[in-house]
Order: C-alpha cells, then sequence, then structure tokens
C-alpha cells in the first residue's frame, strides 16, 4: 500500500493554445485512496511537483464534486508512453487507461495522413485532425460514450457555486487534435511543408501565414462556430433580436455543445480551461462574421449587450437577403423562428368592384372593374384591412393573421400603393384570359378575381361540356357537333357577344348553327331570327340544310329583287348574301335580331371594305363567324372577324398589331404567340378532321407532294423571266418594287403551271410536252379512269383551268368546269351531276369552289398550283374529304422542282409551326424580302 506508479492515479487532460501545449494530470482523489509513501514513475520523466490544486470529478452517483487533490502535470511528450504502457497492460486507473486508448487511436489516424495544417485563435502552428472516414468518426464517438468520470475533471480557480464537469465531446477533441499537431513534429515535416512552422515543438507564432485548411480558406479552424438565433416579440424598433449562440465542433464533426455566447461570456474563465479556450475562440468566430456584415461588430465594442443584438429594419431586411449568405461563407449560420411565416408573395389583381354583380354585356366599355395589387398569405388574398395594415407598417415583421410574417423593402413600398386605378370590362377580360395588362407603362402578371375569375373559368374549360340538344332538331349530333353546340351557347350567352367556329370543311358546321337557332327559341330572353350572311353559291345549301334540320322553321332568302323582311316570323332564318349586306344595310338594320351568322367569314377580313362596315352595323344579340380560314394572309384578318364577333375583346387595330402582329409575324416571338392565343381561345374553336376522336368514321386520307420537272421551254422561260425582272426590281424601291416582285412571282408561276398560260396563248393547237405539270396530270387521268374513279383538279388561275379543259376535250376525257363565272343554278346543277357519275373529272377554280361545297364522290384531288396560304388548299381537299366520304382520299400537289415553287412549299410548312400556335397564320411578306434574298428564292436550281 503506500507505494504507486503514475498508471495508478486518474488522468484529465487540460488543453492549451497550441494544441500540443496541452498537459496531461495525473490527480489523487485523497477520498478513495489512502497515504502516498512514494510514486514510481518511468526512469528519465521530470515531474513538475504538485501543489494542491481544487478539481472537478464526479463520483458513482454521476453528481460532480469539489476537492483539493495533489497532483502530477506531464507534457504529452512525457505523458502519452505512459498512458499506452497502461493501455497495453492491461493495469492502472480506468481513466488512465482510457487516454492510453486515445492515444492509440490518435496514432492511428495520424500514421494514415489524416492531417491538415492550421493556424489557432491566438495565431499559432497547428496540425489537426481531419478528413476522417465514416468508420472513424464512429470509432471516435465509441471512444467519447466509454469515457469514465475522472477522465473529464476539470481544474478551477475556487470553488464554484454550481460544479460541473468538462464536456466529453469537447476534451477528447482537444486531446486527439493535441496529439496531432505533437506527434508529426519531426526533422523530416519540414521537408514536407516547406516551413519550419509546422515541425518545430515549441510554439511558432506565424499569423501572417495563408493556408487552405478544410474550413475556411486562409483563416484558422476553429473549435467552436457560432450562429445566429433570430427572437420576435421584442419590445425594440423592428421587434426582432439576434442571439449569438456557440457550438463545439472538432473531431467528431458535430454539434456536441450548443449555448448562448452570453452565458459563456459572463464570466472570466480560469486560463487554459475548456471554456476559457471557447470564450477566446468564439470572439475570433465573432470577427470573422462581423467582417461578413458589419451589424456584429457592435457586439464586440459593446460587451454588455451579452450576445444580443437589436436589429433595425435594415438589418432584418439584411438578414433577409445577401447578409446570410455571407455570413454561411463565414461558417455562421442564422436560424428564423419555426412559426415565422416568410410566404407572403404580391400579384396583381384585377377584381369587380365590391357588391356587383356580373353585367349583360361584359364587354361593355362603361363596365369598371379595380385593378389592385394584392399581397397574399398561404396563397390567399389579404382583405382590405389586412393590405392598409401591411401598408401603414413601417416593420419588416408584421403580424397578420396571428403569424409573424417576413415582409421586404419591395413588397412593402407596393402595400403603400395597392391600389391601381379602374379598368373596362373588356380590358378586364383581356387580362384575365391573357394573365398580363399593361400598367404604367410595364406589362405584368395578373390575376382575376371575383365573378371575372369565374367567368375566364367558364370560358377555359373547353369545348368538353356537353348540351342538351333541342328536340326540335331532326337529326342527331355527332358528339363533337354537341360539344361544340354547348361552345357556342356558352359565348353568346354570357354578355360575351359571339365567337368564331372554324372547324374543319365539312364536320357540320350548319347543322350545329341550326341546332343554336333552336336553342336560343327556348328563352325569351334570347328567342327572335337569325340572320345568315354568306356568299351567293351557298344559298341553296344553307336554305337545304335548314329545310331538312328544321323543316317546321320559316326561311326566307333576302335576296334579289323581290327582297322583303315584312311578316317576318319571330323565329326564322333570313339568309342574305354579303353584296346584299351593303345594299340593304339599313333594311337589315330595322330587326334586332337573336343571332346574325357570318358564313366564311374571312369575306370580311379587311375592316374598312363596305362589306365589314355594313356587317357591324347590323344589331344583334349574339354574333358567330363561321370560317375555315380565320387568318388568310395576315394577322389583321384575324383582328377584322375577332373585332366583328366579340368587339372590343383585341383592342383597336393599331394596338394590335403593335401588341401582337408586329411580335408574332416579324420577330416570331412564340411568348406574344401564347398571349394572343390564350386570349382568343375561348372565342375560337378549331378542330379538324385529323384530331383524335372528331371523325372516326372518315377514311384515310393522303397527301403527295409530287415534284415535276420542267420542260426545256419552261427552263428556258423561267430563267429568262428571272433574269430581266431582277434586274428591273434592283433598280426600283417603295411600292413600286413590291408591285414588280408579286408580278415576277406570278409569272414564274404561271411559266411553272405552262408556258401557255404565261404566253396567254388563247387557243393553243397542242399542249402536251410542253408542262411537266401537264403530263403527270395525264398520268393520274389515265389511271383514274382506268379504275373507275373520279377526281377534282383545282387551280388558282381561271386561265390555266381553261386551258387544261380544252386539253382534255381533245383527248376526249368527260369533264365539266366551275368558275367564278358561273351561275347560281348551273353551279348546284353540275354539282348534283357530278355526284351522280355523269362525269368522272371536275374542274375548279380555287376561289369560286375552295368552299361550300360536296363532293365526296371524288377519291383523287389534284392541287395543280399552291396557293399562298396552304390553309386554302386544305379547304379545297375539303371539298372530297368531308362528312359523307366513305372511299380513302389521296391529295395529289403538284410541285415544279428547283423553282419557286419547291422553295414557298418549305416556306409555308416552316411557317405553320408558329401559325398553329395562334390560329392559323401563313403571312410570307415575300415582297419586303432583300435583292440577294429573293435572287435566291426565284433561281432555278437544276436537278444534278
Amino acid at each position: 500500500m503506500g507505494r504507486y506508479e503514475l498508471v495508478d492515479f486518474p488522468a484529465t487532460f487540460r488543453p492549451a493554445d497550441p494544441p500540443r501545449a496541452g498537459r496531461v494530470l495525473f490527480w489523487r482523489p485523497v477520498a478513495t485512496m489512502g497515504p502516498v509513501e512514494k510514486v514510481i514513475v518511468p526512469a528519465g520523466v521530470s515531474l513538475g511537483s504538485g501543489d494542491l490544486s481544487v478539481v472537478r470529478w464526479s463520483d458513482r452517483s454521476g453528481c460532480p464534486k469539489v476537492g483539493r487533490v495533489p497532483y502530477f502535470d506531464l507534457s504529452l511528450e512525457q505523458a502519452w508512453p505512459v498512458l499506452v504502457r497502461c493501455r497495453t497492460q492491461q493495469r492502472g486507473d480506468p481513466a488512465c487507461r482510457f487516454w492510453g486508448a486515445a492515444v492509440l487511436l490518435a496514432l492511428e489516424l495520424v500514421a494514415e495522413g489524416r492531417l491538415d495544417q492550421t493556424l489557432t485563435a491566438s495565431g499559432y502552428d497547428a496540425w489537426r485532425l481531419a478528413r476522417l472516414t465514416e468508420a472513424q468518426r464512429e470509432a471516435v464517438e465509441q471512444l467519447r460514450s466509454a469515457m469514465p468520470p475522472h477522465a473529464h475533471a476539470a481544474s478551477v480557480n475556487s470553488a464554484p457555486a454550481r460544479p460541473a464537469m468538462t464536456d466529453p465531446a469537447f476534451v477528447l477533441s482537444a486531446f486527439l487534435d493535441a496529439m496531432a499537431d505533437f506527434l508529426p513534429r519531426t526533422p523530416g515535416a519540414a521537408l514536407a511543408t516547406g516551413s519550419p512552422a509546422f515541425a518545430a515543438p515549441s510554439p511558432q507564432h506565424v499569423p501572417h501565414l495563408v493556408l487552405r485548411s478544410p474550413g475556411l480558406a486562409g483563416q484558422s479552424v476553429l473549435g467552436v462556430r457560432i450562429s445566429l438565433r433570430l427572437e420576435l416579440g421584442a419590445d425594440t424598433e423592428t421587434g426582432v433580436v439576434a442571439v449569438v449562440q456557440v457550438h463545439d465542433t472538432g473531431a467528431l464533426e458535430g454539434q456536441q455543445h450548443l449555448l448562448d455566447a452570453g452565458m459563456l461570456w459572463r464570466e472570466p474563465a480560469l486560463p487554459q480551461s475548456p471554456d476559457a479556450v471557447r470564450q477566446m475562440e468564439s470572439l475570433v468566430a465573432l470577427r470573422r462574421a462581423a467582417r461578413a456584415w458589419s451589424a456584429l461588430g457592435r457586439l464586440l465594442s459593446d460587451r454588455d449587450q451579452r450576445g444580443t443584438l437589436e436589429l433595425d429594419a435594415q438589418e432584418v431586411q439584411d438578414l433577409l437577403g445577401g447578409a446570410v449568405v455571407s455570413l454561411a461563407r463565414a461558417d455562421c449560420a442564422v436560424h428564423w423562428p419555426r412559426d415565422l411565416v416568410r410566404t407572403l408573395t404580391g400579384r396583381t389583381v384585377v377584381a369587380p368592384k365590391p357588391a356587383t354583380a356580373a353585367p349583360a354585356s361584359l364587354l361593355s366599355t362603361d363596365q369598371l372593374l379595380n385593378f389592385s395589387w394584392r399581397a397574399a398569405l398561404g396563397g390567399v388574398d389579404l382583405t382590405d384591412d389586412q393590405m392598409d395594415l401591411l401598408a401603414e407598417s413601417k416593420r419588416p415583421v408584421v403580424r397578420l393573421r396571428d403569424r409573424w410574417v417576413v415582409v421586404d423593402d419591395a413588397l412593402l413600398r407596393r402595400a403603400r400603393r395597392w391600389r391601381l386605378g379602374e379598368v373596362g370590362g373588356a380590358d378586364a377580360l383581356v387580362a384575365a384570359l391573357t394573365g398580363t395588362a399593361e400598367i404604367d407603362g410595364q406589362l405584368v402578371e395578373v390575376h382575376p378575381a371575383g365573378w371575372l375569375a369565374e367567368v375566364r373559368t367558364a370560358l377555359t374549360a373547353g369545348p368538353e361540356q356537353q348540351a342538351e340538344v333541342p328536340a326540335a332538331l331532326n337529326g342527331e349530333l355527332r358528339h363533337y357537333q354537341a360539344r361544340g353546340l354547348a361552345w357556342l351557347h356558352r359565348v353568346t350567352t354570357n354578355g360575351l357577344g359571339g365567337g368564331i367556329l372554324a372547324d374543319d370543311m365539312g364536320l357540320g358546321k350548319t347543322i350545329t348553327l341550326i341546332a343554336l337557332h333552336l336553342l336560343r327559341q327556348r328563352s325569351p330572353g334570347t328567342a327572335g331570327p337569325t340572320l345568315v350572311v354568306c356568299p351567293a353559291t351557298l344559298l341553296g345549301t344553307w336554305e337545304r340544310e335548314i329545310g331538312r334540320f328544321a323543316p317546321h322553321v320559316a326561311v326566307r332568302r333576302f335576296h334579289g329583287p323581290a327582297r322583303s323582311l315584312d311578316t317576318l316570323p319571330s323565329d326564322a332564318f333570313v339568309l342574305t348574301t354579303y353584296g346584299t349586306l351593303r345594299r340593304s344595310t339599313a333594311a337589315l338594320s330595322e330587326t334586332v335580331w337573336s343571332a346574325v351568322v357570318a358564313d366564311e367569314a374571312q369575306m370580311v377580313k379587311n375592316p374598312f371594305s363596305a362589306t365589314a362596315t355594313a356587317l357591324r352595323k347590323i344589331p344583334a344579340q349574339a354574333r358567330v363567324a363561321l370560317t375555315g380560314t380565320p387568318v388568310e394572309n395576315a394577322l389583321s384578318d384575324l383582328w377584322a372577324v375577332m373585332d366583328w364577333a366579340v368587339p372590343n375583346l383585341l383592342g383597336t387595330l393599331p394596338r394590335f398589331r403593335e401588341r401582337f402582329a408586329k411580335p408574332i409575324e416579324a420577330d416570331q416571338d412564340p411568348k406574344a404567340a401564347a398571349r394572343l392565343a390564350a386570349l382568343i381561345s375561348p372565342f375560337v374553336l378549331r378542330r379538324r378532321k385529323s384530331d383524335p376522336g372528331i371523325a372516326p368514321e372518315l377514311p384515310l386520307k393522303t397527301e403527295t407532294d409530287q415534284y415535276v420537272p420542267l420542260s426545256k421551254e419552261q427552263g428556258a422561260l423561267y430563267e429568262a423571266v428571272t433574269r430581266e425582272a431582277l434586274a428591273e426590281i434592283r433598280a426600283s424601291d417603295g411600292i413600286g418594287r413590291r408591285g414588280l416582285v408579286l408580278r415576277l412571282l406570278t409569272s414564274l408561276r404561271q411559266v411553272c403551271n405552262h408556258p401557255a398560260q404565261f404566253l396567254k396563248e388563247s387557243d393553243p393547237a397542242n399542249l402536251s410536252g410542253r408542262s411537266g405539270k401537264l403530263d403527270l396530270l395525264d398520268v393520274l387521268v389515265d389511271q383514274i379512269l382506268a379504275e373507275g374513279q373520279a377526281a377534282l383538279v383545282f387551280s388558282q388561275y381561271v386561265e390555266m383551268t381553261s386551258l387544261i379543259a380544252g386539253h382534255l376535250e381533245r383527248r376526249r376525257v368527260r369533264h365539266e368546269v366551275l368558275t367564278g363565272s358561273t351561275g347560281t343554278a348551273q353551279r348546284q346543277r353540275l354539282v348534283d351531276r357530278f355526284q351522280d357519275g355523269d362525269f368522272p373529272v371536275f374542274l375548279l377554280s380555287l376561289r369560286a369552289a375552295g368552299t361550300g361545297l360536296t363532293l365526296t364522290r371524288a377519291e383523287h384531288v389534284v392541287q395543280y398550283d399552291q396557293w399562298w396560304n396552304p390553309a386554302v388548299m386544305d379547304q379545297a381537299s375539303d371539298r372530297a374529304y368531308r362528312i359523307g366520304q366513305t372511299r380513302p382520299v389521296q391529295v395529289h400537289r403538284l410541285v415544279s422542282e428547283g423553282t419557286v415553287e419547291e422553295r414557298l412549299m418549305a416556306l409555308l410548312a416552316a411557317k405553320r409551326t408558329m401559325a398553329d400556335s395562334v390560329v392559323n397564320s401563313t403571312d410570307l411578306r415575300l415582297t419586303e424580302l432583300g435583292d440577294d434574298q429573293l435572287a435566291d428564292l426565284v433561281a432555278l436550281r437544276r436537278p444534278r
């Protein structure tokens, strides 16, 4: 008894700066150990004699105790062999054996090179453990969990009121870093590092060194880091304070200890104690964070704040913005309260005035709605009172709906000016449909509210809703026709005016309009006569269709010298032509029509024409435009039809050109196209036969571009015309140049059709062999006749139609011709004869016969030449490919290869993608091409 070795004493560790200067204390717990006669120490080890000191430790109950005990103080160099021997011999005090295990772990980590150079908080050179693997971190954690109480006893100057042990994680991390700083200091270290600082055992004060540490490049790696905890509700200018928090870091790389900086800084700590290290390193971390955000500098100059910083409005805004990023780079996180709502968003709203109902005519210019900027919390708009509260707030944190809400400066500025004025009903609907509006010269995103939002939802729901088909209709509507009826009823009865039904030809627009007329008769508010305005060639079609599907409804033709509206039945259909409309506008304006239907409405694409002017003067509760081509050449065509069907929706023509036409046509702007599509889509119903489920009973339609070579005569004429015209065009400008360009294009297309057309040969004796197109047409006709089939042949030129007719006559092929000069009665007789099989080839001029005819006997459609707009050619094909067709239809498009025709086809195909995003715009603006571009367009490219 009385004779002891160092390993019989419990050991603890006292950190220092630099880490390798830390000391291992072997102390004697006098309460459990008898008198010490002699302490046996290893040879060569010099002990610092130990005066009595106060040491805290924990008894077996886990409660810290205070007592004065003797201890022996060893450096790491002296202590680590003792600790290793204690571990390897499995003898001695448990605390001593624990630190022996820590030495072995440190030796293993250093041997693997898990080291980094760093600077301490005081600017001394140091090595520290770094880049530990997951298994190594787990080994450190297991060792910490096994630490006995005596191993983390702490030395103090005097007995504290509340004894406490040193944090196990902190003291173990400090010991491992101390061993990592001590072990590598050999002569070879200077060669590896290029500096004697990290090889010398003695402290080297080198704060000027710039290191690449794993934490912060060029800065010392600390054993602690700080963060800011924001608290609300304080009695300050903003109601926000920032509390500095201190986190321990180290070998365990985790938040092993957390406390408020005020508690750590409250009293001076014993030199070299863990709390003293924390105090020093936390202030270093604070200085580093203050360089990132200067507001923290107030804590460095005013220690009475005890780690709490009162924030002004600008500082709160800083923490909502870039200051957080800067602090994060300085390893200082910012923690907002969990119940703080940071989802306050703003949006511009167009809404009816309070307590107002939807007007009878939503597009009325005297119907006023409010534009306002609204903030929303959780997706729900603030009330007027809450908006006023927000506008009056001077703090960046506001109490709304019993929640704290962070508001930035930009949002507060908008809130103080949230009432933006009034807007007319038409502009409100435009804003609701497009989602944008121009306010103070800027295009901003807007959202509808109130009944305006309900109207938008109803309009954008699509045509899928079914309508009750009137029992008076003598026939059945197909599913898509019933949906079209529901759509027409919606756009003509909600104070909107009307719309454009732009279904493909042959899908039954006529029966749908007849059903709409019958449906409107069921309500006193919408009942009345319907006026149909159409080309003269369609009068008979309308009359027969009404007689078929609504035989009890009176039909009156307002056409010819004996036209009259006297004793007109209240539910009658009145049929008139565009020409009669111009001449009898006053008479037609005396009746208030339930609905006015403009069939082939592209007839009024020029808004300044007498026809368009007359149509606008006819009073109607509802207006419906029927057309397969709402845009033939330019978007202004669409404006003209839409402005009649849905007045005020697209604004004035100059405004429409500025906002939509120029960006889409000239700049190819997809965003402008999307806005226009969103605006008009509720009022334009466009369906094609090829759409899934629209007309599954229709047979297959095959379209083929058949390229034919020019004959020698055509090639010579083509080059001569091109050469002479380009020279003349280069010498001209302005309107004259545009006219020359159009004349050149027309001439070249006539040459491609047949030299006789260009040369204006009135009665050529022989047309064969002079045109590749005509020779191919002969081949196609022979094949069609051999198979007992029939064909439609379209040309946009009446003179070419006459040349083909003469050619077929000489070949004894039975045929007939329909052009604009064909009378109405004769026109119908020709159609009936073709349908009855009296002749197999029907020659038609595109303008006169491209619409309004049903020619389903034809299995073939030959497009001899192409119009500028492919939609017009599609309508020509639809004379055969329409409801009632039971056989496959083959469309042959004849194109002269290597010529302007071939390149025009490519240009039209490229334009179709942008066009379809709106409705169907295919304006090529060919007259605006430069000289070189034009020359490239019309140059003859001979096949190789």
